[in-house]
């Protein structure tokens, strides 16, 4: 078999692999999951009310709940210079204000631009914030997160070219698609 033919099979097998799992994940994260009630040792506390603990806020199909949305407003308080606290309170009212109640139609998907605007102007009023510092400190977080999940992929594609699993040009040809946002979700 010639070089570029194992190239392409390669290129294609990769490809295919990292697919299936994106798309097995994305399987995932849409399946609707019943919620559970909460137990008097996760969501209450021993008077009966409510926990304030990082269980709370746990959102379905992956959403930016549990330690994911505990980081979130961790981060995004202390860009703005406010209370943690009254972040996770206004994430969590805009969640709910925004909750979808039907599912998406076969391949819908919200418009980002449409829900950040949403996201941003919601938080500025419940936080008493000006929504132009709001806007910049989600883009600053979108593109801090952006930078680490980059990096995260060059560590795992460098390390599949030292253990001799991909060639260089193939971890090359997967940065590429992710980054054209041809697979993974990457890019713009």
């Amino acid at each position: 078999m010639s070089g570029t033919k194992r190239i392409t099979l390669g290129l294609s097998a990769t490809a295919l692999a990292l697919g299936a799992g994106i798309g097995v994940a994305g399987m995932a994260s849409a399946t609707t999951t019943p919620t559970p009630t909460p137990s008097a040792s996760s969501g209450t506390s021993a008077d009966g009310g409510a926990s304030t603990a990082p269980t709370e806020g746990k959102g379905r199909h992956g959403g930016r709940g549990g330690e994911r949305g505990v980081a979130q407003a961790s981060a995004l308080a202390a860009k703005l210079g406010v209370d943690e606290a009254k972040v996770t309170d206004a994430l969590k009212a805009f969640r709910e204000a925004n909750r979808p109640t039907t599912p998406p139609a076969e391949g819908g998907k919200p418009d980002a631009a449409t829900r950040d605007a949403a996201l941003a102007k919601s938080l500025a009023q419940a936080l008493g914030i000006d929504e132009s510092k709001v806007t910049t400190a989600l883009a600053e977080l979108r593109s801090e997160a952006q930078a680490e999940k980059a990096a995260a992929l060059k560590t795992r594609l460098d390390k599949a070219v030292t253990d001799g699993t991909l060639t260089q040009a193939e971890a090359d040809a997967v940065t590429k698609a992710v980054e054209a946002g041809v697979i993974g979700g990457g890019g713009r």
